[in-house]
């Protein structure tokens, strides 16, 4: 056997309230050849997907601003984050997510969106893996205000903010959602813009 090898898995339910906590026990194969007892605790509140909306024209991206609890909680001072626009999966696909996301929250109606990578995001700790995805918008997209869908109080406020402010936003602490960051880096590095 070779070394991260896993056995004996086991699971025990710690909550299924919002989303699903389990506490897993199993046997992990160590490197020194030996057998070691490991538990861990994986929240699963499934699979997403996130977007960048850039509009070329414009050398602008649209992003969402809202109010998370987790961050307000962990210092961010009002709890308002700047954020490319994401949302769970839900059964969906997630080309199929990510267009309906971006229709709720920012208003725009995308044909087309390119995947471009997959990540785990808090892989230590959350199941949760997020598809990445591009997306180029002009203004006849734009067929509502956005904002989130009513029954998902979600307070989303649009914004189109050109894409050399983004990059400076991240640098300033104005932009510290890790999904929004990754995206922004993405396009800066393969010269997208």
């Amino acid at each position: 056997m070779k070394n991260g090898t896993v056995k004996n898995i086991t699971k025990k339910l710690l909550s299924d309230n919002w989303y699903r906590l389990d506490k897993y026990f199993f046997d992990y194969h160590r490197e020194d050849g030996a057998w070691e007892k490991q538990e861990r605790e994986v929240y699963d509140c499934g699979d997403a997907a996130a977007i960048l909306l850039m509009h070329k024209e414009r050398a602008s991206v649209i992003l969402t601003k809202q109010f998370r609890m987790p961050a307000y909680q962990n210092g961010a001072a009002t709890g308002m984050l700047v954020e490319v626009c994401a949302g769970l999966l839900e059964g969906d696909t997630p080309e199929v997510c990510i267009k309906k996301e971006v229709l709720e929250e920012t208003g725009y109606e995308i044909p087309e969106v390119s995947k471009v990578f997959e990540s785990f995001m808090v892989p230590g700790t959350v199941k949760q893996k997020v598809h990445f995805f591009i997306g180029y918008i002009d203004d006849t997209m734009k067929i509502n205000a956005g904002g989130g869908a009513d029954d998902e109080t979600e307070n989303i406020e649009v914004l189109e903010i050109p894409l050399s402010e983004a990059y400076d936003m991240i640098a300033s602490g104005g932009i510290i959602d890790g999904k929004s960051i990754m995206l922004l880096q993405h396009v800066k590095i393969q010269q997208l813009s």
